[in-house]
């Protein structure tokens, strides 16, 4: 009897670094390049020029805006909703391309490892280049050329690094080591969100509160960021051993007629296999609810640093340490929301975390009150909470309405639905900051948002685990 295998999480460990690199950077870009890009618009000559055409063209509008007790209509939110979509949007079109291409490549340090040391080092330059851009330049072309180089080459090597785990794991060990990479991603990004806070204090404590700006610091926290990408390019090329993907060559090709027959054989037998009206019409509610679920969620980690300087009055490097107490919680909740979903259902799980998430509007209420600097505290703890009880349960409640034979499927169903609301969800609230003049009804949509998936997700009938108790009836039934 052959003994049962173990994961190697010592090693798992190590190829987590690649994920973990690229955690503490987009939680470092996300409300960093708001801020960037909120302070060089604001300035740009072209923007208030559009802006005051626009004033002019549609008189209705900036009457509008002045109802909101505002001086007029600035176009500045919605450019940062559009210029934040860019890594999503790359995502989508690059990270599938770059995907297949590692499938193929042929090297001694094997498939997905060669996209790792390209991509990463020139991501680290390019990561460091955007706040000296923006200090020593200030630019707007210059700086978006910075960013959108940035955001191409870390598309570049996104996916060849989520691809190495299962490609080096066994297949019955890698739900064990994907969560061990997800805990390093989880890490990553709490280490992304506080390193503003660690480098205000460096500096505070060299040139004493109030005698530097927070845009000094910037430069540094992006450093960190980069420094933690070219680790993980020597952990990988250094710990971690891929098989010289060469030699598997000769294999592949002898398989590979094997390999079109087989699938070709298995597309026809699941074509046969189709979804009932009520299992398509959970599929599409859940589907919709995702993409409202993902609309909120999204508004708020890319815009929340904006609102925390208008209405908190917080340097960014503040707002990121708020965001990481609603990171730390989300973290505590993960293994208590799996055991809530297996115990009362995933369905019910997921509307109780919609129903947290919807209790952030109360912000919107308190955004004149000093009493909202406490607060937002609680609110940020429920909310990490809440995003845990709704993450944790809405893949596999996906999967679960397809099947296991169509898992492939139905996890791109969920992507889908989820980047394009992380595409649309900034440009929407950036369109919708531009006429309300405010960042303070980023509580009014992302809890508007939720509400809309919470109605969405009423109507799923399907998804839920089979109770164990039936499967072994099933099997005794077999028997």
């Amino acid at each position: 009897m052959s003994e049962k295998m173990k994961l190697d999480i010592k090693k798992t460990i190590l190829i987590g670094f690649g994920f973990m690199s690229t955690s503490i950077a987009w939680n470092i870009y996300d409300p960093y390049i708001t801020k960037i890009l909120q302070n060089v618009l604001q300035s740009n000559a072209t923007i208030t020029a559009w802006s005051n055409a626009l004033m002019q063209r549609f008189p209705a509008l900036l009457e509008f805006s002045k109802s909101q007790g505002n001086d007029g209509l600035s176009l500045v939110p919605l450019f940062i909703g559009i210029i934040m979509t860019f890594d999503n949007i790359f995502g989508v079109i690059f990270q599938p391309t770059f995907g297949k291409l590692s499938d193929r490549c042929r090297s001694k340090y094997g498939k997905r490892r060669p996209f790792i040391f390209f991509g990463a080092p020139i991501s680290a330059l390019l990561f460091v280049l955007i706040p000296l851009v923006f200090l020593k330049v200030g630019s707007l072309p210059v700086l978006m050329a910075t960013i959108i180089l940035f955001v191409f080459t870390m598309s570049l090597w996104r996916a060849p690094v989520v691809a190495l785990m299962p490609d080096l794991t066994p297949s019955e060990l890698r739900s064990e080591g994907n969560a061990i990479i997800n805990l390093c991603g989880g890490l990553g990004g709490l280490i992304g969100m506080i390193s503003g806070t660690i480098i205000t204090a460096v500096f505070t404590m060299i040139y004493g509160k109030d005698n530097f700006s927070e845009f000094q610091t910037y430069p540094y926290v992006f450093l960190i960021g980069a420094a933690v990408m070219v680790i993980a390019v020597f952990v990988l090329r250094f710990f971690v051993h891929e098989p010289d993907s060469r030699l598997k060559a000769v294999a592949d090709a002898r398989e590979a007629e094997a390999i079109a027959k087989a699938e070709k054989e298995e597309k026809e037998r699941l074509k046969a296999m189709k979804l009932s009206k009520g299992e398509r019409k959970s599929l599409v509610f859940m589907l919709a609810g995702l993409f409202f679920l993902f609309c909120g969620s999204n508004a708020i980690t890319t815009f929340f640093a904006l609102f925390a300087e208008e209405v908190l009055h917080k340097k960014t490097s503040e707002a990121t340490f708020l965001m990481a107490v609603f990171a730390v919680c989300s973290m505590a909740a993960a293994i208590p929301a799996g055991k809530i979903g297996k115990k009362i259902g995933r369905k019910k799980t997921i509307l109780i975390g919609l129903c947290m998430f919807a209790t952030l509007s109360v912000a919107y209420f308190f955004r004149n009150s000093s009493a909202l600097n406490w607060l937002i505290w609680i609110l940020l703890v429920v909310g990490g909470v809440a995003n845990m009880l709704i993450t944790v349960n809405t893949l596999p409640l996906v999967l679960e309405i397809g099947g296991q034979e169509k898992i492939g499927t139905f996890t791109g169903y969920y992507y889908t639905a989820t980047f394009s609301a992380q595409i649309a969800a900034p440009i929407v609230f950036g369109m919708f900051s531009m006429f309300t003049g405010t960042y303070s009804t980023l509580f009014v949509f992302s809890p508007v948002a939720f509400i809309l998936s919470l109605l969405c997700i009423l109507f799923v009938k399907h998804g839920e685990a089979i109770p164990d108790d039936m499967i072994k009836e099933a099997e005794m039934s077999d028997d």
